[in-house]
């Protein structure tokens, strides 16, 4: 049982210990200094590097540096010796006034360790002060009947310094009336009073002077005099007295200026002067004389100055009354400030980051910062807060200090920038608060890679393109910023036909347009796939591909080739064979074309450009098949030339043309003879044909010359004529009977020469037809003589014009009417009537009139102009040998004969089933020509 009684408690040991522990951590992180006042600026105060356990130099490194709250801040850190030390002369007095320790906090601050330490620096008092009466003299009252041991109060000397440097005592100068004696109070403090020894004699010496000095007890002993004036007056026996020996008052610090706080009162049972009581402030200090104020005769206080809790709490008022003879009463008024919620917290940055990478990780401290409210209790307690959408928290650390954090990890692609307002709130009512911003940027990574609005990409381009033409502009988007987001542009590597793929397209690195660097042929490029990379200038950089297909648009550049028939080698003429016995319909040969273009720009269509023998071949629109129109006749020519034309539906369209010759025979052997002797018509060396060619343009030019002067002729012999017809009222004068021919009763005479010359295209001969005269009528039309195509032979053209002798001379027909449609020329254009009238332009019958005046008189001279061949009007000599009635009318349709209102008509035309030469549109043209 006592073994168990004397046990040591070891769970209570071990508790003191923890306790001891943490008491010991706390002392730690607290450093405490003394220092004198009144040093030098720069004085050392403490080693503060080897308390931190720090080197001198690693203060710097560190960032160790003193927390300010906005006040003046009195130590420095000398970071070379690593002392703490005076950042300025320290007046005791004025920072503490009159408290036993002066205790100066202050905070040191490790930013690399965002640590806080506290120091606390004491100001030592040194005897700076000597003591101070306030006054330089005092008058003292005394009854002449006042007994010996009576007691005046003397002035009190204050020394602002404390302990052993602080008041210690009074002396009074030698004088046998009066002696010093010196009380202490309950608070310490000592009263000099004046007591009198001995009875008073006004009459003997009615004033005293007196010399009252108060002294220090520093090593060096400061001291402070005042002279007292010692007046005998008569007898008052009473001094006042206060009603309370102490008052209290409590005031809140919000109370405005010039509001009565209290009243003091004190009361003398003396009459007159003697019982007149006077108040007054004793030790006036310059602090209670500005914040209040003392009327002398009512003994009221009221406010001076504006009150502040966190200035000071608590007043000490020293106050006496005394009557007029000079008998003095003391008493105090204490003054309690109450504190009102008045002052909004504080918020200091202490350190502050104001930039912070997208991938630091959640704890990074970002800002440091204390808070501090001057108000006490509940009015002085801060809580601090930010808004809970953003991605930060707050944590208390060491006092009144937060640390700002971050919660999560942040995306600069989300947000760049952060206004953080930090909201310190106390617990006053009405509550206040601060708010304190904090501005944060999020600093970029290189963590998004270049995208492209698309996951791939088609465009066309057509071929024949310009050179460095613009094809595509490509834009990839890279949220990053600055470096980061700046996106360059590169086609990746390949080859096309062998050749790389940068010698046929390229792309701005900045701007993303593609440029075509040749002109593409889509015959030999149809499309390139292309992989275009998107990289950004970060470190390390991000890219990203693209596929793009680029499509060339086939254009019509490209005309159709003929395939068959083939042009020979060997400067023969390849020949295409067509029996006699063939039926309309029947396949001579198939052009085979081809065009290298696509589309509509390949769809070929074939047709007959040209013809020897016009109506008798005709070629498939779509598969250039040739097969002839019609059955062969016996004087179609032997050899036939085509000339066949390929063309594309292009735009615009593209053609090509092949000649064909098709051999008219049953068998070879019968062409074989004729077609040894055709020459190629391109044969260089061969000049035959441009020498007739040559004569024949030159006879056309000299032909054309004669006629104007025939024309130039005619109409004079017009002119003449018209003059004859008038004067002998249009009856034909000076034409010999023998020259007309009989037709009721009008006689009328054409002769006709044929002047044709005929020159065909491939053949190496010129066929010339002499001039013949042929006597016919009017109506008769040789159709078979008309026309001489350029493939015509010898043969042919005597057979022909065989024919045309063989035609005998037919009677006129009488009817002289025909329709408005049979009307060639201008005649036939009118909107005359049906019946056949003359037309009433009177430039068309003048021209008739004088026409047919001129042939009928040349006639008789035997040199008709109007002469040609059958069907030609003697026209053929102007326009040459192709221009035939298809291109002039025929003006033998429409004879007038003046006198008459007859008109001649086609009847040989019409006994042979055959319409007149010519359609009303050549005509029509002619008849333009003819006017001209």
């Amino acid at each position: 049982m006592a073994s168990q009684l004397y046990r040591p408690d070891c769970s209570g040991l071990l508790r003191i210990c923890l306790l001891l522990g943490a008491l010991w951590k706390i002392r730690a992180e607290q450093i405490s200094y003394s220092v004198p006042e009144e040093l030098e600026k720069g004085s050392f105060v403490g080693n503060i590097a080897k308390d931190l356990g720090l080197e001198p130099r690693e203060l710097a490194e560190r960032g160790v540096r003193i927390v300010s709250r906005g006040r003046t801040q009195l130590f420095a850190l000398n970071r070379q010796s690593g002392s703490l030390v005076t950042a300025g002369r320290i007046d005791r007095e004025e920072l503490c006034d009159r408290s036993p320790k002066c205790v100066v906090s202050l905070e040191i601050l490790l930013e690399d360790k965002v640590k806080i330490f506290g120091v606390e620096v004491e100001i030592i008092d040194v005897n700076d002060n000597a003591p101070n009466f306030g006054t330089e003299q005092r008058e003292i009252k005394v009854a002449e009947s006042e007994n010996p041991g009576t007691r005046f109060p003397l002035p009190e000397a204050f020394d602002p310094d404390v302990g052993e440097n602080s008041l210690q005592g009074y002396q009074l100068s030698s004088n046998v009336y009066f002696s010093l004696d010196v009380q202490r109070g309950a608070d310490g403090i000592k009263y000099p009073e004046l007591v009198l020894e001995r009875a008073l004699d006004r009459e003997e010496e009615a004033v005293h002077h007196l010399v009252l000095t108060a002294f220090d007890g520093g090593d060096v002993v400061h001291s402070g005099t005042t002279r007292i004036h010692v007046t005998l007056v008569d007898t008052n026996d009473n001094a006042p007295l206060f009603t309370q020996p102490e008052y209290h008052v409590s005031v809140r610090e919000n109370l405005p200026v010039g509001s009565r706080l209290l009243a003091i009162k004190a009361t003398d049972p003396d009459e007159g002067a003697n019982g007149e009581v006077k108040y007054s402030f004793r030790k006036v200090r310059d602090k209670i004389s500005q914040l209040f104020q003392l009327n002398t005769v009512t003994g009221d206080i009221t406010i001076l100055g504006d009150l502040d809790y966190e200035d000071s709490g608590f007043y000490d008022i020293d106050v006496e009354a005394h009557d007029g003879p000079g008998l003095r009463a003391r008493s105090k008024v204490l003054v309690t400030v109450l504190d009102v919620n008045d002052n909004a917290p504080e918020v200091m940055v202490t350190s502050l980051t104001s930039s912070i990478q997208e991938t630091s990780s959640p704890g990074t401290v970002i800002a440091l910062f204390n808070v501090h409210d001057s108000d006490s209790g509940e009015n002085g307690l801060v809580t601090c807060s930010i808004p809970n959408n953003l991605p930060f928290t707050l944590e208390k650390t060491y006092g009144n200090y937060y640390q700002l954090l971050t919660h999560r990890t942040l995306d600069r692609e989300e947000v760049s920038e952060y206004n953080i307002t930090v909201t310190a709130t106390d617990h006053g009512t009405p509550p206040l608060s601060t708010d304190t911003h904090i501005s944060l940027q999020v600093a970029d990574i290189n963590d998004n890679p270049p995208t492209f609005p698309h996951a791939s990409y088609s465009t066309y381009i057509p071929e024949n393109n310009p050179r460095g033409a613009s094809i595509l502009s490509l834009n990839a988007q890279d949220p990053d910023s600055i470096e980061n987001a700046r996106v360059t542009y590169s086609l990746a590597e390949d080859t096309l036909q062998g050749e790389p793929l940068s010698s046929y397209i390229s792309i701005n690195s900045d701007t993303g347009v593609l440029y075509a660097l040749r002109s593409f042929d889509y015959e030999q490029v149809r499309d390139l796939q292309l992989v275009v990379t998107a990289s950004d200038s970060g470190d390390p950089p991000l890219s990203s591909n693209v596929s793009l297909s680029l499509f060339v648009l086939d254009q019509n550049d490209n005309a159709p080739e003929i395939l068959y028939p083939t042009l020979p080698t060997d400067d023969s003429t390849g020949v295409e064979l067509a029996p006699r016995s063939a039926e309309p319909g029947y396949l001579v040969t198939k052009v085979v074309a081809v065009d290298r273009d696509s589309g509509q720009n390949a769809w070929l269509s074939y047709r007959l450009l040209k013809a020897s023998e016009p109506g008798l071949f005709s070629v498939g629109l779509h598969t250039g098949e040739v097969r002839t129109a019609r059955s062969l006749l016996d004087r179609d020519a032997l050899r036939q030339s085509l000339v066949v034309a390929v063309q594309d539906h292009g735009q615009p369209p593209l053609s090509a043309t092949v000649t064909l010759t098709v051999a008219v025979a049953d068998s070879i052997p019968d062409v074989l003879a004729d077609l040894g002797s055709f020459k190629s018509a391109a044969n260089p060396d061969d000049s035959g044909l441009t020498l007739y060619l040559v004569v024949a343009v030159a006879a056309v030019s000299c032909v054309f010359l004669a006629f104007v002067i025939v024309l130039l002729a005619l109409r004079l012999r017009r002119w003449h004529m018209s003059r004859l017809l008038q004067a002998s009222g249009g009856q034909l004068v000076g034409v010999p009977a023998s020259n007309f021919v009989g037709m009721d009763g009008v006689q009328a005479f054409l002769q006709t020469y044929s002047h044709e010359v005929s020159l065909t295209a491939d053949s190496g001969k010129s066929h010339l037809i002499f001039p013949q005269p042929n006597y016919a009528d009017t109506l008769i039309s040789q159709e078979s003589c008309e026309k001489n195509e350029p493939l015509l032979t010898s043969i042919d053209f005597h057979e022909c014009k065989g024919e045309a002798q063989s035609i005998q001379q037919a009677p006129p027909n009488t009817d002289w009417r025909f329709s408005q449609a049979q009307r060639p020329g201008t005649s036939g254009s009118q909107n005359g009537d049906e019946t056949g009238t003359w037309p009433n332009n009177q430039f068309d019958t003048e021209m008739l009139q004088a026409m047919i005046l001129a042939s009928a008189s040349e006639a008789a001279d035997g040199s008709s102009t109007l002469g040609g061949g059958a069907g030609t009007m003697g026209l053929s000599a102007r326009y040459g040998p192709q221009f035939t009635l298809q291109h002039v009318p025929d003006y033998r349709q429409n004879v007038y004969i003046p006198g008459s209102n007859a008109t001649l008509t086609n009847a040989a035309g019409k006994r042979d089933g055959k319409a007149p030469a010519g359609g009303n549109g050549n005509k029509k043209k002619s008849g333009k020509k003819e006017k001209k």
